[in-house]
């Protein structure tokens, strides 16, 4: 055990420093689209995964290599597919919570805006 350690110690401090980060936000885009296709959707650990790999991206930004680009359009098909899975979600609440209720036609009321959706930083 001792032995596999250390063999594996040395070829992490063989790797460029810019590769294991980027295994690391590849892990993270993995989990996140692990959260979003659970069902139901495990919506709160989704958006962590989603502002961790955003914070990633964003403050390592012009540091991640080749991979930078690949990173940032996956964390906008991340956070668009977020939004796209919490508004339904949203929307299937508030036809339920509306149907047959005090004359509720079940259909949703207009969307009041705010919401969870993960933090953009602005960027690509």
């Amino acid at each position: 055990m001792a032995d596999r350690l250390a063999e594996l110690r040395e070829e992490l401090a063989g790797a460029p420093a810019e590769a294991v980060v980027t295994n690391h936000c590849y892990g993270l885009f993995e989990l996140a689209a692990l959260y979003l296709s659970e069902q139901p959707p495990l919506l709160d650990h989704a958006r962590l995964a989603i502002d961790a790999l955003g914070c990633l991206v964003a403050g390592l930004e012009g540091r991640l290599g080749d991979a930078e680009p690949t990173l940032r359009d996956g964390l906008s098909q991340l956070r668009l597919a977020y939004v796209q899975i919490e508004g339904a979600r949203r929307a299937g609440a508030d036809v339920a919570s509306t149907a047959g209720v005090n004359g509720g036609t079940g259909e949703a009321p207009p969307d009041a805006g705010g919401g969870g959706a993960p933090a953009d930083d602005g960027g690509g």
